[in-house]
């Protein structure tokens, strides 16, 4: 938890609160269902929880947004997210019913009213999102083909509608890939020192 308040000030007491069950909610669910690598559920918060925050580091998402996780396995980013947006939607999305089950019950022990795991693939999925969060799920550009089409074209946040992805390494044939030129790339290491970030990215690909 003191690499979360190292980098991020400013919550309230439910947030703190929240933030710190994750722990031996994990531990307790990854005992049963696998989905944090077992030797990487000792680096829960350096890895997965402040990996998915770095996406508050870009954006505030306004109350009322309506944000889709796609591919959220164990619940990665959403609900680090949700936590710290409590006014705004998340759907986190992933067609493993055992690892849905994992997220509504973390869900449900936090008292997480704004998020809620679907079972789904994400052609299946109705209406629209502000954004798409991801954690490295596919390649950029069949990121962008699965979601391209479920991005409201509605914006109520300073930075523009579309998709928020974090991936670590070398993506320029991804990113050359892609059937739009206008993406933006911030590499993780401007906001947290840690040697995991180093390499780490976040891509945000507008969707017009």
């Amino acid at each position: 938890m003191e690499i979360i308040r190292k980098y991020f000030t400013g919550l309230d007491d439910t947030q703190w609160g929240r933030l710190e069950m994750l722990r031996p909610l994990y531990e307790e669910w990854n005992s049963k269902i696998n989905v944090i690598s077992r030797k990487d559920i000792e680096n829960l918060y350096p890895n997965h929880v402040l990996h998915s925050l770095a996406i508050a580091k870009l954006i505030q998402f306004e109350p009322g947004s309506r944000i889709m996780d796609l591919g959220t396995g164990g619940g990665f980013p959403g609900i680090p997210l949700a936590i710290l947006f409590p006014d705004v939607t998340f759907d986190l999305v992933d067609s493993i019913g055992k690892k849905i089950k994992v997220v509504n019950a973390v869900c449900e022990a936090l008292q997480l009213k704004n998020a809620h795991g679907i079972q789904c693939r994400v052609e299946e999925m109705p209406g629209n999102y502000d954004f798409v969060v991801s954690r490295a799920v596919t390649d950029l550009p069949t990121c962008y083909q699965w979601v391209r089409k479920k991005i409201s074209r509605s914006s109520r946040n300073t930075l523009a509608n579309g998709i928020l992805y974090l991936k670590g390494g070398d993506l320029q044939k991804e990113l050359d890939a892609l059937p739009v030129k206008a993406y933006y790339e911030y590499p993780l290491s401007c906001w947290f020192s840690e040697e995991f970030f180093r390499e780490k990215k976040l891509i945000h690909i507008p969707v017009r």
